[in-house]
């Protein structure tokens, strides 16, 4: 279905409504993807017979093409330990797991498509880069069978399961301010979204605290989900230093995607980690371990995660509970070989 929805230049979701005989599309896109499909040798599924039909299934799905989280995001490092754990709870809960996702672009008609076709008992919704008003209007069209993961409105009367990013960015600056740091910068994401907005708010109470402020000429802001160096905080690194200005010793990054392509960054213009700048990030991506020097980051209890989510919601279907849950998953520094303690002057 991806390949005949890419050579048809329509989404997955207009596939499946033409395979299946569905309205929602117009009759000359029916009939592109039926060519499509018979040209390429596509043979429909019979349909499942009943006994087929009552086998469990809960649903993974994703909004992309949102800036953080992409299309291809099942190869993005977090979401893809996310979604392993997810499968593994499944499975031992006997349920099967299913996925969709939808293109941001298209929001209000694929919702109607999936809410007109939704074959599974309930959905997981990864709801890090949706706003509340869009995490309602789901919840209104998709049914009372929803768990939102990686996000957290207290004011919206839905399933959450999310992790505690105030704790874990408050470990980030009280762990550079315990080992002597003073001239500390930022450096966020520039597509903003709930979790990044709770990180910068815990990392500034454990600087207030001390007596610290981030000076604004020492926060920058790049592209969240390269690994690799950017120009964009290149150009921003070098003019900061050609006014004669020393960087700041340490600096915080809102996620670990930030915080490896600063240190390639930071390497690429001669700058050492740590011995001229401590890098920390958050979330503990299996790539924090591989960089050079390794990355002290927060880590997300991304098995906790998800099995809280699956079980929330197996027992809203098995047990028709109604009542509404919103849980935080603490997080835990971890240490590595990115920050260590200033340099001391040479007076």
């Amino acid at each position: 279905m991806e390949d005949i929805a890419k050579m048809a230049g329509v989404s997955k979701s207009a596939v499946s409504l033409a395979l299946n005989g569905k309205t929602g599309i117009s009759s000359e896109t029916r009939d592109r993807v039926l060519e499509i499909a018979r040209e390429s040798g596509y043979s429909p599924k019979p349909r499942a017979s009943a006994v087929e039909n009552a086998v469990k299934s809960l649903s993974f799905l994703v909004f992309t093409n949102s800036g953080i989280v992409l299309e291809a995001y099942y190869q993005q490092p977090f979401f893809r330990e996310l979604i392993h754990y997810i499968e593994d709870r499944c499975r031992s809960k006997g349920y099967s797991l299913l996925f969709s996702s939808v293109d941001m672009e298209y929001f209000e008609r694929e919702i109607k498509m999936l809410a007109e076709d939704n074959q599974s008992d309930g959905i997981i919704l990864l709801g890090n880069n949706l706003t509340p008003e869009e995490i309602l209007d789901i919840s209104n069209r998709l049914g009372p069978h929803l768990v939102v993961l990686d996000n957290c409105f207290d004011k919206l009367p839905v399933h959450f399961v999310s992790m505690n990013n105030f704790m874990g960015a408050y470990q980030a600056g009280a762990h550079l301010c315990s080992i002597g740091h003073t001239e500390i910068g930022y450096i966020a994401s520039n597509v903003r979204i709930q979790n990044f907005e709770e990180r910068k708010v815990g990392f500034y109470e454990a600087l207030h605290e001390q007596g610290l402020e981030i000076h604004p000429d020492h926060i920058f802001a790049v592209a969240p989900t390269m690994l690799s160096s950017q120009e964009d905080l290149k150009k921003q690194i070098k003019a900061y230093m050609e006014t004669g200005r020393q960087l700041p010793t340490a600096i915080f990054c809102e996620c670990d995607y930030i915080a490896i392509s600063a240190m390639k960054t930071l390497s690429e213009l001669g700058i050492r980690v740590p011995e001229q700048v401590s890098v920390v990030g958050f979330d503990n991506i299996s790539e924090s371990r591989i960089i050079s020097p390794e990355l002290t980051t927060v880590h997300v209890e991304k098995k906790r995660m998800a099995q809280l989510a699956v079980d929330l919601l197996i027992e809203s279907i098995e047990q028709g509970v109604e009542a509404t849950s919103k849980i935080r998953v603490d997080t835990r520094f971890v240490e590595r070989h990115s920050s260590h303690p200033p340099r001391k002057s040479a007076n």
